[in-house]
């Protein structure tokens, strides 16, 4: 499945396609996420909120409201569970790591979009961890697009919080390094044309949530 199609019908897509072409990113999206934990003090699951850009919004929303009112909760539903599925391909561009190892998600859990009053879209969903995990180990995950189609950026303010969490633990967002001049000049579109499949680009470009616990 075409990367476009990871977010959005066979309408918005086209409409994606149908844009001058540019550098990447083409759709951007800001990220809250919240780390889940277990009444016993593990580690559970993310649950994630990510508000999506003014375009892909106007692309999503066509033909949903009435009387110039976004469209509620339920009118969206069928596009949540479509996005939902679509995303399972991509892993919820949501990679974990445990002890240093990477950590697999289930499939997730209540998912459903909302629309603001100017028309923004927001994704909410849990992505629930295989197994709980003891919280006293080291604990991490990142939230990108390998081939970086899409540029997830974390928002300034309470941009990974925790639910549940024993005393003492605490989340830090860590920013990537820099791109080496080699990297920065790769940011074009034949670049990404290019790009094998598992290429890890926006990995480079991705932060990373850090979860302390003592």
């Amino acid at each position: 499945m075409p990367m476009k199609l990871a977010f959005a019908s066979l309408t918005i897509a086209a409409a994606l396609a149908a844009t001058p072409a540019a550098a990447h990113p083409h759709v951007w999206v800001a990220v809250r996420s919240e780390v889940l934990f277990t009444p016993d003090g593990k580690i559970k699951g993310v649950r994630h909120a990510w508000t999506f850009d003014e375009m892909y919004s106007a692309f999503a929303l066509q033909g949903l409201g009435k009387d110039g009112k976004p469209p509620s909760r339920e009118e969206l539903a069928p596009l949540a569970k479509t996005n939902a599925e679509s995303l399972a391909e991509f892993d919820y561009f949501t990679f974990a790591k445990y002890q240093n190892a990477k950590t697999a998600f289930g499939p997730p859990e209540d998912v459903w979009l909302e629309a603001n009053d100017k028309r923004i879209v927001t994704m909410h969903f849990t992505l629930p961890l295989e197994k709980p995990l003891p919280s006293n180990k080291p604990f991490s995950f990142q939230t990108y697009d390998p081939t970086y189609f899409v540029a997830f950026d974390f928002e300034k303010q309470n941009a990974a919080t925790l639910a549940g969490a024993p005393a003492g633990c605490s989340t830090s967002v860590v920013e990537p390094k820099p791109l080496l001049a080699v990297d920065t000049q790769k940011l074009s579109e034949a670049f990404f044309a290019n790009m094998s499949p598992g290429a890890d680009f926006g990995m480079k470009l991705a932060a990373r949530v850090v979860v302390a616990c003592p």
